[in-house]
């Protein structure tokens, strides 16, 4: 087709000039998809940051309780230290035992060990002699009515703990309980809350105990109350314990303990740094270990909910709404400029040399106006695209495991997809809109090192793509040539069925004005009924299971050919292959040539 008979062409609207009904349907069932899948994101996210607390929870107790048997086999490193020696180590033998234990690197949160001796009146003097022969002013106290005498011999490290030698923790119901009932089992048990005499903060605290026997471990229960010799023991400050234990800047949730409804230890006060007067998460856990049952009341706080909110979810919410208002805009601003097109065409005068240039203005300014909106669009849709991708690797774990909701992944994927979709949309109509939009003359284009790179981009051997030319080089627009080659090489391999077998020849020829190019291919055909309708901006023959297409290349190769004077024609049929020719500008100073730059 000749650039005059081009130009008066009329241009068919590329869509109504009203959105139809469909388009409202597609967009109002795409709005419901995203809100549906915001929904279950959210309720998704909501299941995983409960499942993140009762982590946290779980993380706590098991932690307590590991730090508990830790400590108790620390005790009960003691009580083979006491029956190695008969139960009669010195002070210096248990000072040495102590120092090797390692208590304040190994036991962190514990004030000390120690030895506590069960003692009645006859064995109380020779007691009393054995401790004032290392220690003079050694003395038992508080007085009390008990008949049981339950001195603390010794405790390492004694600088920390010298006020607590000598008491005799019979004097107290407490102590005295817990001790009797670990004679009693044979176990180690702890006391109810206690304030140790050596704490000057007089803070909340309890004693552990583990007891060792004359003449080995006995079995019944008489036999442990008449052969019990004492226990070694631990004091404990809560807080200590607690701080050694449980880092706070280590962990979201705020904890208190209570023993008997008595709180022995509370970070659920308002002066906390972290604490949240409504806490997302709040649970009770009973703790019953070494006789006594501690209750736990564990809570999120402000660490807590700044690491666990809602953001994915509104991030999916907002992605959606924004891909929904960038399509209806598209539709919106392309049915605005056919109106506008279709308007000034009818204000068209009777001076043919008048309708033509305005027309030729009026499809440049559109053409313009398409690669300034599609160019613009694209910085939003890469930003969406990203926001998908980040989502998908944050639920990368959940996606992948046994209990995920498939529809989640589908929803992501289904985003990424219309994602692609309109990136190859916009990316094919900035091309359509650089079609003749500037000179693009360059560096002569060898088509032999073209054929090499086509094989290359395009993942085919080098025999798969043929030259026969009867000229080495293209001086004319070799980047719109190019354009227009590779289009039609990249249809023959996107919609060929086994790309492997297929074969490219690629021709040129001389004439008087032109260069003549033809493409074949060994490929699927085209129905004849189909020969003008692909030319046409995005239209595809596309099945339900061929390769997805923009339908815009072959209209830029058409656009390419006919800036320059030139028409593209098609011989093809089913299962025959397909062959495109077209003519080319030969020399840079003729008329064609001077045209189409002039076009440009």
């Amino acid at each position: 087709m000749k650039r005059a008979q081009w130009q008066q062409m009329t241009i068919p609207p590329l869509v109504n000039s009203r959105i139809s009904i469909l388009h409202v349907l597609v967009v109002a069932l795409s709005m419901a998809l995203t809100f549906s899948a915001w929904h279950f994101s959210k309720k998704q996210a909501e299941s995983r940051i409960e499942q993140r607390f009762d982590a946290s929870r779980d993380h706590i107790v098991g932690l307590l309780r590991d730090r508990m048997l830790k400590y108790e086999d620390a005790l009960w490193a003691g009580v083979a230290a006491m029956e190695s020696h008969d139960g009669d180590m010195t002070r210096a033998q248990w000072r040495t035992f102590a120092t090797h234990l390692r208590i304040d690197e190994k036991y962190p949160g514990i004030n000390g060990i120690g030895v506590i001796h069960f003692l009645s009146d006859q064995s109380l003097n020779t007691y009393l002699g054995q401790r004032r022969s290392e220690q003079p002013n050694f003395n038992i106290f508080p007085p009390h009515d008990h008949p049981t005498y339950m001195p603390i011999s010794f405790i390492e490290p004694e600088e920390i703990n010298a006020a607590a030698v000598g008491l005799d923790v019979a004097h107290e119901l407490n102590r005295r309980t817990a001790a009797l009932a670990s004679r009693d089992t044979g176990d180690a048990q702890i006391t109810g809350p206690i304030v140790l005499v050596q704490d000057a903060g007089a803070m909340p605290g309890f004693l552990f105990y583990a007891p060792f026997y004359r003449g080995g471990v006995p079995t019944e229960l008489g036999d442990r109350q008449n052969r019990i010799d004492g226990v070694v023991y631990a004091p404990f400050v809560v807080r200590k314990l607690l701080d050694g234990l449980l880092a706070k800047d280590l962990r979201h949730t705020s904890i208190s303990i209570s023993d008997a409804g008595q709180t022995i230890y509370d970070e659920h006060s308002s002066a906390e740094e972290l604490h949240d007067p409504a806490p997302m998460f709040t649970e009770e856990v009973q703790l019953n270990f070494y006789g006594r049952s501690w209750t736990l009341d564990i809570r999120s706080n402000l660490a807590f909910r700044e690491n666990n909110s809602y953001v994915q979810p509104t991030v999916i919410l907002v992605g959606g709404i924004v891909i929904e208002a960038l399509i209806l805009s598209l539709l919106i601003m392309m049915a605005r400029a056919n109106r506008n097109a279709v308007a000034y065409a009818d204000k068209v005068t009777e001076d043919l040399r008048i309708e033509q240039q305005k027309l030729v203005r009026s499809n440049e300014e559109l053409e313009r106006y398409a690669y300034a909106a599609s160019h613009d669009l694209k910085t939003p849709i890469r930003g969406i695209g990203g926001l998908t991708e980040m989502l998908k690797e944050d639920l990368e774990d959940y996606l992948s495991s046994p209990d995920a909701n498939p529809e989640i992944a589908m929803s992501l994927d289904l985003i990424l997809d219309r994602v692609q979709r309109m990136t190859d949309l916009t990316n094919g109509i900035i091309e359509f809109s650089r079609v003749g939009a500037q000179s693009e003359d360059g560096s002569p284009l060898d088509l032999s090192e073209l054929m090499t790179s086509l094989a290359s981009d395009f993942g085919l051997a080098s025999h798969q793509v043929e030259l026969n030319s009867s000229v080495n080089t293209v001086s004319v627009d070799p980047v719109g040539l190019r354009r227009a080659i590779e289009n039609l090489v990249g249809n023959a391999v996107k919609y060929h069925e086994a790309v492997a077998d297929l074969r490219i020849l690629i021709t040129c020829q001389k004439t008087s004005d032109f260069l003549q190019f033809s493409i074949a291919d060994n490929g699927p055909g085209i129905d004849k009924k189909y020969h003008d309708r692909i030319f046409e901006m995005f239209q595809t023959l596309r099945t339900g299971d061929a390769p997805e297409s923009t339908g815009i290349g072959l209209a830029v190769v058409k656009k390419a050919v006919e800036v320059h004077g030139g028409e593209v024609k098609l011989i093809s049929s089913i299962g025959a292959g397909a062959r495109f020719f077209f003519q080319w500008p030969k020399d840079p100073k003729s008329d064609v040539a001077q045209g189409a730059r002039v076009a440009a």
